[in-house]
């Protein structure tokens, strides 16, 4: 089972009242492809920022090394992707949904389920 964050939209502004569940884990797409995430998921605000940063860790390279900034970039992208639930409810906050509670179950669209059957 995973815990799911449940975010809705205003019903007075949107005809569509389906929620958005997202679930709170680790997201090996996140860790692995950062930019595709990003797109994937409309992040348009972090996609720009993880590409600064790894600008700048391009040119950290030249004075800490190379293997350091190995390792630096491996924990960077194990970070975005603990962190992956957080970006994509920010992303939907900034998009106007309100967070609504969390909810257990087995699959995303469970989640949506039983949070539409709680409103009912």
């Amino acid at each position: 089972m995973t815990t799911f964050s449940i975010f809705q939209r205003d019903p007075a502004k949107t005809p569509d009242p389906a929620p958005a569940a997202i679930a709170d884990r680790f997201s090996w797409l996140a860790a692995i492809l950062p930019p595709v995430f990003a797109i994937r998921h409309g992040l348009w605000l972090e996609l720009p920022l993880w590409l600064l940063t790894m600008v700048l860790l391009g040119l950290a390279g030249r004075w800490v090394g190379g293997d350091a900034v190995f390792w630096v970039y491996v924990a960077f992208s194990i970070l975005i992707g603990f962190e992956a639930a957080s970006l994509r409810g920010g992303a939907l906050r900034r998009r106007g949904w309100r967070y609504q509670t969390e909810i257990i179950a087995p699959a995303a669209d469970l989640a949506q389920v039983e949070w539409l059957k709680r409103k009912a």
